[in-house]
């Protein structure tokens, strides 16, 4: 059988993994490429092989660097199944549908503003493109042995990170195919430790900070910190954060400074109908995640929620300290690029930082302190301090991936490692050599692979 890898490699974004044979084409994961714009055009590329030629698409999480593509998939021709997790097919359900919601009204800003140097510029995908594609979903119990096609078995382990996130294990002829996904943190406050693995023949895994540690610091004193320093300014703190797995977990953090007397009473809003209603999908899946029914509950109270345009505009006629919370994470998109536009050009306020910026983004630009951003078209100068806390992190670092994979049994003949930018991709396959004496290569966009005996 042959791997080709079609994303997240040389790069964090657009994971496509495809695995074929003649008679047999499996996709696993069908991300979005997001950064530089040489990564975004590749999003408009046709894959090497037909859509309608992919029997299936195996997802192991609903982050939009992992599913997002799958709109246009079954807009080229894609009609087979798409298998996930219960929680993984209740996220996508939620961020598909915003994601094409998004292209579409990014597209129409863009021809009324005449922006665009296409005329007219035209969505990636639509609305009805994603309701298509959701209707292919598959959901599957974790750690339940599903026969796909031609011999092949394959289950869904718990890998954290975010509700539903997986690692995929692959059977056939007695030979053992994993991808890890995206590893979680064994200390996450929310997610449960990932599942180890126990035994694969060829291992595919994730690099995000294979260079970096975290740091050792408390995420609520941190925003502590923040909060009371930028407060006492007269300034507000606009946070752009993942409506999925992030926001939640900053909301958990927020409701336990309320609760403590540790935060000053001013309004904390949540500026995103996608965060609002994933965390409604967190509480239908206690048994995912650490919170309790309780502390689900208190996320909900720890901020006001905003789903309309206009709910969203009136933010701005309040004025003194405050607190935004808006997608995207990276600043590539939604509502947060209108509050950037509002408040990063006065130095009372603060800008936080609150997960991975990949290269190009406008997050990537904040956190190297550029002078300025692009936003819509225009350039909005950055006076806001600008902070960024990495302990916040969903991913593994490198010393937490090195544990997760000391569980195997033996020796994987082959390692790839993928999902990071080319220095943590290759620090971790460095790391992964010396540790374990593994056999380890980090491989290149559309490099295909032949993995004997499977």
């Amino acid at each position: 059988m042959k791997l080709t890898f079609l994303g997240a490699s040389d790069t964090v974004t657009g994971s496509k993994y495809l695995l074929e044979e003649p008679g047999l084409r499996i996709l696993v994961d069908c991300g979005l490429f997001q950064g530089v714009k040489n990564l975004r055009l590749r999003n408009w590329a046709p894959l090497p092989v037909p859509a309608d030629s992919i029997d299936a698409v195996i997802l192991t999480h609903a982050h939009i660097d992992h599913s997002g593509y799958l709109p246009l998939l079954v807009r080229n021709g894609f009609h087979g199944a798409v298998y996930c997790t219960p929680g993984t097919a209740a996220l996508c359900e939620i961020m598909l549908r915003d994601s094409a919601r998004l292209q579409e009204e990014e597209a129409d800003y863009a021809n009324r503003h005449g922006f665009s140097k296409h005329h007219p510029a035209l969505p990636l995908y639509t609305v009805d493109d994603a309701e298509r594609a959701l209707r292919l979903f598959v959901p599957c119990p974790f750690d339940n042995p599903i026969d796909l096609m031609h011999g092949i078995c394959f289950r869904f382990l718990p890998a954290g990170h975010i509700l539903g996130a997986a690692s995929v294990v692959m059977c056939r002829n007695h030979k053992v195919l994993a991808f890890s996904g995206d590893v979680g943190r064994p200390e996450d406050p929310v997610m449960r430790a990932p599942a180890p693995l126990a035994h694969a023949d060829y291992l595919v895994v994730e690099s995000t900070y294979g260079e970096r540690l975290h740091p050792d610091t408390n995420p609520e004193d941190e925003l502590a910190r923040i909060f009371n320093k930028t407060f006492a300014k007269g300034g507000m703190v606009l946070i752009p954060c993942f409506a999925v797995g992030r926001a939640q977990e900053i909301l958990y953090y927020i409701s336990k400074l309320k609760e403590n007397g540790r935060m000053a009473n001013v309004p904390v809003y949540l500026d995103s109908p996608m965060a609002t209603s994933v965390t409604e999908v967190y509480r239908k899946h206690l048994d995912e995640h650490r919170l309790t029914m309780s502390e689900a509950s208190s996320i909900d109270r720890a901020a006001i929620q905003t789903r309309t345009v206009d709910q969203s505009k009136a933010i701005a006629s309040h004025h003194g300290p405050m607190v935004i919370i808006a997608g995207s994470g990276m600043a590539t998109g939604g509502r947060v690029l209108h509050h950037l536009s509002l408040y990063a050009s006065d130095s009372r306020n603060t800008i936080v930082l609150v997960g991975f910026q990949a290269a190009g983004t406008r997050g990537s630009a904040l956190a190297a302190h550029e002078p300025s951003i692009k936003v819509h078209g225009e350039y909005v100068r950055v006076r806001a301090n600008v902070e960024s806390i990495a302990s916040l992190s969903a991913h593994a670092d490198y010393r937490e991936l090195l544990q997760w994979l000391s569980s195997l049994t033996d020796a994987p003949s082959r390692v790839f490692v993928t999902h990071g930018e080319p220095v943590a991709a290759d620090a971790m396959r460095r790391r992964i050599s010396e540790t374990f004496g593994w056999p380890c290569e980090v491989p290149v966009y559309q490099q295909t692979v032949e993995l004997e005996g499977l």
